[in-house]
């Protein structure tokens, strides 16, 4: 797999770090990062996706933009309101770098759906905005050993944290088992979210999906980042597989998929 005079200089800046090179460019261009949710999240993460080089990116998402979306979906813009969020998401992506083949599913993600879906990708991002989608998308990667990274934001917050349970580490049910109760926490709409704070966690899950595909620097596999926009602070915290877990757990009490109706983020 060679590159042409024109991928050469787009991709110049990542070609000439010793610790990417052509080598890891090309890992790039054989990947396949699927994107669930074109929001908050999904913009920036899409985005620094397709300007990397990702060869296929999916876009999962079952919305149509709306006016109030604009002030963190980057991904959208006031002309394609009311158009399904993942032709409005294609479009830029394709304009920006026309290497990348972008693949769209204009759906909601469910318990019979999630596993064709992310069967023929090589890591998952989670963009989504609701605990049923979160624990569900957690759920689907354990059982398909596949690479998860997980973003989630709330007003003046944000966590990280990558899932790779296939290699021993633990799952998003180590550390929280359960969703919580429905109406327990409010959602953006209820409470608000500082739009540059999606860009943040959006564009930190990009940088660890690059670094997974290439195989760079420490993976947040048994740890959870917190990041507070109003200080400015981040916060690396452990997070242990739990002995406990009912999905990874020796003793198991998840052992198939189900939908999950909870609301909410964070």
């Amino acid at each position: 797999m060679e590159f042409s005079d024109e991928q050469i200089q787009r991709y110049s800046r990542h070609i000439i770090l010793p610790e990417v090179g052509g080598k890891g460019q090309k890992k790039l261009r054989q990947a396949k990062v699927l994107v669930i949710g074109a929001g908050g999240l999904g913009s920036p993460a899409a985005l620094y996706l397709a300007a990397a080089g990702i060869g296929t990116l999916g876009l999962v998402d079952g919305d149509v933009v709306d006016l109030s979306n604009l002030q963190r979906q980057v991904l959208h813009t006031t002309a394609t309101v009311g158009m399904p969020k993942v032709e409005s998401g294609k479009a830029l992506l394709s304009a920006l770098n026309p290497d990348v083949t972008v693949s769209v599913y204009p759906e909601h993600v469910n318990a019979a759906t999630i596993l064709p879906l992310i069967t023929d990708y090589d890591i998952i991002l989670d963009g989504s905005d609701n605990f049923s989608t979160r624990f569900l998308v957690n759920d689907a990667c354990f059982f398909e050993k596949k690479t998860l990274i997980s973003g989630s934001i709330f007003r003046f917050e944000g966590q990280l944290a990558t899932m790779k349970t296939h290699e021993g580490y633990p799952c998003y049910r180590c550390l929280y088992p359960e969703p919580p109760p429905a109406g327990l926490v409010p959602n953006c709409q209820e409470a608000g979210v500082l739009g540059v704070l999606a860009g943040t966690i959006g564009t930190l899950q990009a940088n660890e999906a690059i670094k997974e595909i290439i195989g760079l620097g420490d993976s947040l596999a048994d740890r959870l980042l917190l990041y507070d926009a109003l200080d400015m602070t981040f916060r690396k915290v452990a997070r242990p597989k739990s002995p406990d877990c009912p999905l990874c757990g020796p003793h198991p009490s998840i052992t198939t998929l189900v939908d999950q109706q909870v609301s909410c983020s964070l």
